[in-house]
């Protein structure tokens, strides 16, 4: 079994391959890490939001990423938490003129961390 170091390491990886495709729209990125049933929920502005992953990167890969539109690159792990083969991942993405947060639930499967929930909400200033 990994050390925690080990299955941190590869969950930020997991993470920074995150940041890269929602900053540049990259949605075949996307797709490599999420699983293919995960579920996107919570709300913006408090408007519930709800989506499935075909969904949600059907919304990604229909915008201007924040990188055509020259932003600057903010987005941060704040926080890992692992048990065993399980994780949640807490992480700020300032872009659009919103300040989003998630938490990202990801599990080992065949050996390789995925995203399999996101949960997202966007922080007014």
């Amino acid at each position: 079994m990994k050390t925690y170091s080990e299955n941190a390491a590869e969950i930020s990886a997991v993470l920074s391959d995150y940041f890269k495709g929602v900053f540049n729209g990259d949605v075949e990125l996307l797709r490599s890490i999420f699983h293919p049933q995960t579920l996107v929920s919570g709300d913006i502005n408090g408007q519930p939001y709800f989506k499935s992953l075909d969904q949600y990167l059907d919304g990604v890969g229909n915008r201007k990423s924040p990188q055509s539109l020259n932003e600057t690159f903010r987005m941060e792990i704040l926080s890992i938490e692992i048990i065993n083969s399980i994780a949640v991942a807490k992480v700020h993405l300032p872009m659009f003129e919103f300040n989003y947060y998630d938490l990202l639930s990801l599990s080992k499967i065949n050996g390789k961390w995925i995203i399999v929930n996101k949960l997202l909400t966007n922080v007014t200033q």
